[in-house]
């Protein structure tokens, strides 16, 4: 009668006894669906990668950039307000400086607007300087949307961030002209 199939051969032995040639042929069996089960996952993996940078292409910048830029513009008019080292320093060499050239027998004016009057002005301009940054970035992070992306919105609090540094800048720049130019806080009359 010739070979017996694996059915036949299942049904003589028994539900529990198999032959050699069975269990290579589960073995091959199982190999060649976690191949195919391998490779299923493979193109998966591929697909989402591939969906993952294609949505990033389109989406476009993050404005990660255009945040730090509002983050900085805010920062520089608070120091425009409140001072800053280098200000500070030079304000000092410039006393320094006035100490220097006016002589113990110059005039209580010119002593006063030598020593003092000098590095007030020095302070202010360096506040204005500050301000002047302020302003710069604030209005270039506000003005880049209209150069990137069409159609793509600045986020709201990137907006308020630079709008709450140009606000800081034009307060500092005006309190630096007003310092400078003597009208805020001018020297004391030496008469």
């Amino acid at each position: 009668m010739g070979t017996k199939t694996a059915d036949e051969t299942g049904a003589e032995t028994g539900a529990e006894a198999t032959t050699d040639e069975q269990k290579v042929s589960v073995a091959k069996t199982d190999e060649v669906t976690e191949a195919e089960d391998t490779a299923a996952d493979d193109e998966v993996t591929a697909d989402d990668e591939g969906e993952l940078s294609e949505a990033a292409r389109e989406e476009g910048p993050t404005g990660v950039g255009q945040g730090a830029g509002a983050v900085v513009s805010a920062a520089l008019g608070l120091v425009s307000l409140t001072g800053s080292w280098i200000g500070t320093v030079a304000a000092a060499r410039e006393t320094l400086v006035g100490q220097l050239q006016t002589s113990s027998t110059a005039s209580v004016a010119k002593q006063v607007k030598e020593v003092y009057g000098d590095a007030w002005q020095t302070t202010a301009l360096w506040g204005g300087l500050f301000a002047l940054l302020a302003l710069v970035v604030g209005v270039g992070v506000l003005a880049r949307p209209a150069f990137g992306a069409p159609g793509k919105p600045q986020a709201v609090w990137i907006k308020s961030v630079a709008w709450g540094g140009v606000a800081l800048g034009v307060v500092g720049l005006l309190l630096a002209v007003l310092k400078y130019t003597g009208i805020l806080l001018d020297l004391p009359s030496t008469s």
